[in-house]
């Protein structure tokens, strides 16, 4: 059992559901009977074909996937599509749109402009990234073959609130920070990708969903893996994938429905995070500087108005149980993560503490 009085802030890998983690416990060394762990069985047996595929069928439900996509299940993280995505939807010498509101945005910009020439249509960076760029601002070339941007910052503690209006631009998105976080129009999108970590499962998935009039344009020059429609024609079983990971991802599916699905996620991640952003902002001993508009329900970073007491603060929310609170290295600070699988007690627990620490400290 896990002990209740734990909670996990960690920007992923992140908090696994309960549930999760003791049916997967119960299930490690004897699945279904068989003798076997699920680890141990060959991915193309009738029964962990059985897995992949209830996988993808409760995926599916609950983002209310529509049909002419085809739904992936991919290894190499979201860092692999940041080159698979001009790889596959792009040929050399094209222009490619891409929004940078963050370091995620900036690695995607560096990697795409190995294989095209990158238009930066919208660039926060001269704001230390706090805030999305209206796209009132921004600038497409009416040569762009796609644009692409990174709807939840993960570092930055940036979430877009809109879903930019493109046009016929086939519409790119890294959602690996909050896929499955809220419901979810998928028809707006030609491509979605999300490293599980966050809330879809442990590391070592990552999901793509991809509009199938965009299959079989990759470059001759893509790897197989990497090929959109090789990995589709074969159930994204090109090579042995992750089995255990694949598996565990379906159980979150699992967990989620019986929640309520997405729309019960974001009453609660709504809850957890304006319960959060409430408190730090009017507290007058900790600060958020994004934009109230584009803050992130996810991620939420913080400071101290006396950054000198941030380490004391992480040291000692640990031995009480709160974990993982600190900043990203590139941003310093501190940063709680409110996934699906952290519960309102948590949360709660975080308040608590923040409360007697400015009490002791300012």
């Amino acid at each position: 059992m896990l002990r209740s009085d734990v909670y996990n802030f960690s920007a992923g890998p992140s908090a696994l559901p309960q549930a999760v983690l003791e049916k997967a416990a119960a299930e490690l060394c004897d699945w279904r009977g068989s003798g076997m762990s699920v680890m141990e069985i060959s991915h193309r047996s009738a029964a962990f074909l059985e897995v992949a595929h209830q996988a993808e069928a409760d995926l599916r439900a609950l983002l209310a996937v529509p049909s002419g996509y085809r739904v992936l299940f991919l290894q190499g993280g979201a860092s692999l599509q940041f080159a698979a995505v001009p790889l596959n939807l792009s040929s050399a010498g094209d222009t490619l749109a891409y929004a940078n509101t963050g370091l995620w945005s900036e690695k995607a910009i560096v990697e795409a402009r190995r294989y095209a020439t990158v238009a930066v249509v919208a660039d926060s960076s001269a704001s230390g990234h706090r805030h999305v760029p209206p796209q009132s601002q921004w600038q497409i070339p009416s040569e762009a073959r796609y644009l692409h941007y990174t709807s939840n910052e993960t570092i930055g503690g940036v979430e877009f609130p809109f879903i930019p209006d493109v046009g016929d631009l086939p519409l790119v998105a890294d959602m690996s920070s909050h896929i499955l976080s809220r419901p979810l129009d998928v028809s707006r999108f030609a491509l979605i990708y999300a490293g599980a970590q966050k809330n879809a499962g442990p590391s070592g998935i990552t999901l793509v969903i991809v509009r199938e009039d965009l299959l079989g344009r990759a470059r001759a020059l893509t790897p197989q893996v990497m090929n959109y429609q090789a990995q589709a024609a074969e159930g994204s079983m090109l090579n042995t994938p992750p089995t255990y990971s694949w598996y565990l991802s379906g159980l979150v599916f699992q967990w989620i429905k019986a929640q309520g699905g997405l729309a019960a996620m974001a009453i609660l991640n709504d809850q957890k995070a304006e319960a959060l952003y409430g408190y730090i902002d009017a507290s007058g001993f900790y600060r958020n500087d994004v934009a109230r508009a584009d803050r992130s329900a996810m991620n939420v970073v913080f400071n101290l108005l006396d950054a000198r007491l941030e380490p004391v603060f992480v040291s000692e929310a640990a031995a009480v149980g709160l974990m993982h609170l600190k900043g990203h290295q590139r941003v310093g600070g501190l940063r709680a993560s409110l996934y699906n699988a952290l519960p309102m007690a948590g949360v709660q627990a975080l308040l608590t503490f923040m409360r007697d620490f400015a009490t002791r400290h300012g």
